[in-house]
């Protein structure tokens, strides 16, 4: 018995760290939710803002309609948080499904040209955009409520 009580106490200790995992979004072919953070230098939040409404929204806004995405919603917070916790916009699209969340898009690039036909006034806009950024992570997120 005492051979298996410290093997035991180990499976025992372990089993929620296994059960805290997020759970998995749905199959390939469902919805796929995304939230993208975005962390801003103090005083350029309305800048970012603006720029990122010029040079990213109307790209997101095509791919929409080709059916990659699903839906696009840009959110900030109503109240102030602590400096860690911190962020300015959060950007949440649905995909239609994980592989067109997880993969890139072959069209990106002809719709970039298509809509900014002066390829270095994109390009420095969206350079000022991410050199203004103090942080940027990407979120996959689940929907785990129930029907």
């Amino acid at each position: 018995m005492r051979k298996f009580l410290p093997a035991f106490l180990l499976l025992a200790c372990s089993l929620p760290l296994v059960a805290q995992g997020a759970p998995p979004q749905g199959s390939a072919d469902q919805p796929y939710a995304m939230e993208y953070y975005y962390k801003t230098q103090w005083g350029h939040q309305q800048e970012f803002l603006d720029l990122f409404l010029k040079y990213h929204y109307p790209l997101l806004q095509r791919i929409e309609k080709t059916g990659r995405m699903l839906s696009v919603k840009i959110e900030t917070p109503a109240n102030h948080m602590t400096e860690d916790a911190r962020w300015d916009y959060r950007v949440t699209i649905v995909f239609k499904n994980s592989t067109a969340a997880t993969t890139a898009n072959p069209d990106e690039p002809a719709l970039i040209q298509e809509l900014w036909p002066d390829q270095a006034d994109y390009h420095a806009h969206e350079q000022r955009r991410f050199e203004i950024l103090l942080a940027h992570w990407d979120l996959p997120v689940s929907n785990i409520t129930p029907k």
